[in-house]
């Protein structure tokens, strides 16, 4: 027997609350990942039920919501996951970012969903050596859950963590505890870095331009409708010829005449056919 009483109708509640403040859709397959989740905000709340949880967040809004999201946000991450995205970023958007910015000498990357920071630390060390130190070099990396940005700002990972990284990055990246057990991102790579809490779905603060924006595993959470209103609105933050990146498991729409289709899953802006 479970510990609380979860109703469809409580789970319809939290969809709606979940959808309504972030764009993440909620299907029925979701249920029992919904229950773990939250029943850890019902025992440190000393609550008892599902509904009684629901009635406290409406309640305790401001105090309790954050929460709330943060227990429902996945955040599956690695070091240089899906490394071709890499690859592609350093042979082929570091030169053609070279050449763009030969004047102003500034470039933007934006890892849009960092999660505990590893994919904008791995863009970082992909980009670190590749501009002079007069260039103005800034990654943002923004993400829905707090929580996962105060690990990634702290820049702390276990052993495991960094099992993919081999040991020239290791040495020249991270500060190794004495026994081994955890790894320090070093300050010079967290100089390039900058965090920030950002709802995909409010207003975005930042102005842009990016060279590049990495969305990866963040858009199969979104319904159809919020995801061709983030492609346009990446689009927009773009540079001309610049690229979103999105997960191996997330398609954009053959009706997205504004971006071309690289293939393995790398979209470039295109200067025709903007339908924004």
């Amino acid at each position: 027997m479970r510990e609380f009483l979860l109703t469809d109708k409580d789970f319809s509640e939290v969809s709606a609350r979940v959808y309504d403040a972030c764009g993440i859709v909620l299907g029925p397959h979701k249920k029992e990942m919904v229950y773990s989740r939250l029943a850890r905000r019902i025992r440190a709340n000393g609550l008892s039920s599902f509904a009684e949880y629901l009635s406290f967040l409406e309640k305790n809004e401001d105090a309790e919501f954050s929460h709330f999201i943060n227990s429902i946000t996945t955040n599956l991450t690695s070091f240089f996951r899906e490394n071709h995205h890499f690859e592609f970023l350093a042979k082929t958007v570091v030169p053609e970012i070279t050449t763009r910015h030969k004047q102003d000498k500034r470039v933007r990357i934006w890892s849009a969903g960092c999660s505990t920071g590893e994919e904008p630390y791995s863009i970082a060390m992909t980009v670190a050596n590749a501009f002079p130190n007069d260039w103005d070099v800034k990654v943002l990396a923004t993400d829905l859950d707090s929580n996962v940005l105060s690990k990634a700002s702290i820049g702390e990972y276990t052993a495991n963590n960094v099992t993919g990284l081999d040991e020239d990055k290791l040495k020249k990246w991270f500060l190794r505890s004495a026994d081994g057990g955890t790894y320090r991102v070093k300050p010079k790579l967290q100089s390039f870095i900058h965090f920030k809490r950002l709802n995909l779905l409010e207003p975005w603060p930042m102005k842009g331009p990016f060279d590049a924006i990495f969305c990866r595993n963040v858009l199969i959470y979104f319904d159809k409708k919020t995801k061709d209103k983030l492609f346009e609105q990446y689009h927009r933050m773009l540079v001309p010829n610049g690229y979103l990146l999105i997960g191996h498991s997330e398609t954009m729409g053959k009706e997205h005449l504004q971006f071309k289709n690289l293939g393995k899953t790398i979209y470039q802006k295109g200067q025709l056919n903007e339908r924004i």
